[in-house]
């Protein structure tokens, strides 16, 4: 804010004024009218007129027939010459007057003669009386120098008046007297080149001295309109005493109509409003050759009403300027221009407040692009942003095209967009910095290209704790304590590395998340830190494959002659609080909750119950309808440590493993042998253990090829059924136990401990 508002208000800075102008000349090509003007016409000494009529300088009967052709002939309604005759021209009048020293007789026609020999009085002759406008020159790098003699002035600022900001012009190249005497106008036609070299503006007004002379568009545009009166319009200098700023010219008709009000720029200049591309083919303005007119090719009145402003596009005479519209634009053209703007009323001028509004609109710009970087995300943050510069450039181009005004726009956009692309690059910074965060957070959790996924969801941006539906799995590996007295301590490293580097990779294989390493146990859990909606079946599908994960385990320890070990698992389903959890030195990425308790209540609870995989209730309800392969054997009706309520626990078992009617019976008898044991009917329900063990005798054995390879798995439902059936019998004789101690009461009287 405080570069714009130094650029706008004290001191404009080069790049940025640079680009204000590259965006004023855009928006003059906008803007382009298409056809020719109808009241102006350029009279061109054009190379052709230079090839027929002889070269520069043309004796000044050329342009006094071109007079007398526009006038008379044509009937234009007034001319404009950009030219200046500086120097006399004479023509044979000297020569005659130095042959009628000697020659009585010449020397009495020397009157007469001088009419016809003496170019300036031929072409003074065709002025006089004629709506003529000459031009001239203003200067300020001639160390003063003053030819000719000046028209008179608009008007002139009294000796007494306030200091004036307006350019001074120290000399000037006018034209000779006798020709500006009959000439009942004339105007100088100076341009005003920007810093770049390129013409956008034109002064309307130049002081000589304590005179103020008009321009050669605004002196032909008073002539054309018969010379209205004109009154300056000053305004008190912003900051300086006793200064003034001519602000405007008030142009009021002769017959007291309604007067015409130019308004001016602090250099006392009017902006050219562009028409065309420039030139003969531009198309803005007719172009008609000095020499066609000389020649009276052009019909009689085909010019009549014009305004006819005389100039050169020959590039020998060194009058191309560079404008917003065309590099080498004929410079009577740029008269035209301002002349038709006048004309026409249109003529967008700065105002004098631009610069207050200027910092006003890179203030609010730049806070909305700073509102729109930082509140805004992604491709909203683009839309938003295109949608500013889209609405301060349209309300830019209508207030030049409705209001006329130019206002400066050019630094709000620039600097808006540097801040906004600024403000995007930091927040992007950010976020790839904190992509890398979450990356290096979760890569201990997940795989690292599910890492990297996660980082990119946005809603994974969010650690904080929150309470959500997971599975929760704990993994223990039997027969650790046995290994740790006979190992080493780096083959013990070795073997425990072997163990939860296989549990990791099956965990990341079914998409789970590893929580941590307790010892030689592991917690994952599924549903964190994205969402999944088949967490509860993804877990157990880990499960199972956890259970098979002992058998390359076990290869390793055969070989060196160790006892094998097997995987106590647990799974449980409830709503835990997930998130960033910990003290403030230490913190972690985590679950906690009731599921997580009764995922390790059962991962401790296969010990006893034969079993090496135990799921909760819950989880068996949340997955069976993604598991239509999966057959789900209850094991027990348990109530776990810290809990009071009673829960179902299940092992699931390939669907395929009943697919024959001796695995049917076998799992129908342990169904009713543990529904009777629920009622505490022991009788029956050892009746079908009973049943159920001579099944296992029958149908069960392991195959050679499984007894040789070792390699028989741990959850065959042979296997699973005795182990079932051992512990319910355990449980059906302590309880048998119990209740006969409980009836063996002491006789009467005797003797008590």
């Amino acid at each position: 804010m405080a570069l714009g508002g130094w650029h706008a208000a004290v001191a404009p800075i080069a790049a940025l004024q640079r680009l204000e102008l590259a965006f004023d000349d855009l928006r003059q090509n906008a803007y382009l009218q298409q056809g020719a003007h109808p009241d102006i016409v350029i009279v061109d000494v054009d190379e052709t007129s230079l090839a027929e009529l002889g070269r520069w300088p043309w004796p000044r009967t050329h342009f006094a027939r071109l007079v007398d052709e526009l006038v008379q002939r044509q009937r234009v309604a007034a001319i404009g010459f950009d030219f200046v005759f500086a120097e006399p021209d004479l023509g044979a009048w000297p020569l005659l007057k130095a042959l009628a020293q000697s020659d009585p007789a010449l020397a009495e026609q020397l009157p007469r003669w001088r009419q016809t020999t003496d170019n300036d009085a031929v072409f003074a002759k065709a002025l006089k009386g004629r709506p003529v406008v000459l031009g001239y020159y203003l200067s300020n790098d001639r160390g003063g120098v003053r030819e000719g003699t000046l028209p008179q002035a608009l008007f002139t600022i009294p000796a007494e008046a306030p200091q004036i900001r307006l350019p001074r012009w120290s000399g000037f190249g006018a034209n000779v007297a006798s020709l500006q005497a009959a000439a009942p106008a004339a105007g100088f036609f100076n341009a005003w080149p920007d810093d770049d070299g390129v013409v956008r503006s034109v002064p309307a007004v130049g002081r000589v001295d304590q005179q103020l002379q008009p321009s050669l568009a605004l002196a032909l545009a008073r002539l054309a309109a018969g010379s209205p009166a004109v009154e300056p319009v000053w305004v008190p200098a912003a900051g300086q005493k006793n200064t003034v700023d001519l602000v405007a010219l008030r142009l009021t008709p002769t017959d007291g109509s309604g007067a015409t009000v130019l308004a001016l720029d602090e250099h006392g200049a009017l902006r050219v409003p562009y028409r065309g591309k420039g030139g003969k083919l531009g198309g803005a303005f007719r172009y008609v050759p000095a020499a066609a007119l000389l020649a009276g090719h052009v019909p009689a009145a085909e010019l009549a009403g014009k305004l006819v402003l005389v100039g050169s596009s020959a590039p020998g005479l060194a009058d191309l300027r560079s404008t917003p519209v065309n590099a080498a634009m004929p410079g009577v053209e740029v008269h035209a221009n301002l002349l038709a703007g006048m004309l026409d009323g249109h003529l967008p001028q700065r105002p004098d407040w631009a610069p207050g509004y200027e910092v006003a609109l890179i203030v609010v710009s730049l806070v909305l692009a700073a509102l729109i970087a930082t509140q805004l995300a992604g491709r909203w943050a683009m839309v938003g942003a295109a949608a500013l510069a889209a609405a301060l450039v349209v309300s830019n181009l209508l207030a030049y095209s409705r209001a006329g005004l130019v206002l400066p726009v050019a630094t709000a956009l620039v600097l808006s967009a540097i801040l906004f692309f600024g403000a995007v690059s930091v927040s992007y910074v950010r976020e790839w910095e904190g992509r890398r965060s979450l990356v290096r957070l979760f890569s201990s959790y997940l795989p690292p290209d599910r890492a990297k996924a996660l980082a990119r969801d946005p809603q994974a941006q969010n650690l904080e704790a929150e309470n959500r539906e997971l599975t929760i799995l704990f993994c223990d590996l039997r027969g650790f304590t046995g290994l740790a007295e006979n190992l080493p301590p780096l083959a013990l490293r070795d073997l425990l590395n072997q163990y939860l580097s296989t549990a990791t990779a099956i965990v990341h294989e079914h998409g789970g998340t590893l929580d941590k390493f307790i010892g030689d146990a592991v917690m994952a859990f599924w549903g964190a830190p994205q969402p999944q909606a088949d967490h509860a079946a993804r877990a157990v599908r880990a499960a199972m494959a956890l259970a098979q994960g002992t058998i390359p385990l076990n290869e390793t320890l055969r070989a060196r002659g160790l006892p094998e070990v097997g995987y106590g698992i647990g799974v449980a389903t409830g709503v835990v609080c997930v998130g960033d959890l910990g003290s403030s030195a230490r913190r972690a990425y985590t679950a906690v909750g009731d599921a997580v308790n009764l995922a390790a209540r059962l991962e401790s609870q296969t010990r006893q119950a034969g079993v090496g995989l135990l799921v909760s209730d819950t989880t068996c309800h949340a997955a069976r309808l993604d598991l239509p392969d999966i057959f789900w054997v209850e094991v027990d009706q348990t109530q776990v440590k810290g809990r009071q309520q009673f829960v179902n626990i299940f092992t699931p078992v390939p669907a395929e493993c009943f697919a024959d009617a001796a695995t049917q019976d076998q799992l129908r008898n342990w169904q009713l042998a543990l529904a009777a044991a629920r009622l505490h009917h022991d009788g029956p329900a050892r009746a079908y253990l009973g049943r159920l063990n001579e099944l296992l005798a029958l149908n069960s054995p392991a195959t050679p090829q499984q007894q040789a390879e070792g390699t028989r798995p741990s959850l065959q439902t042979a296997d699973l059924f005795a182990a079932l059936a051992q512990r319910l019998a355990a449980d059906l004789d302590r309880a048998a136990e119990q209740a006969s101690s409980r009836t063996e009461l002491p006789a009467a009287g005797g003797p008590t401990s």
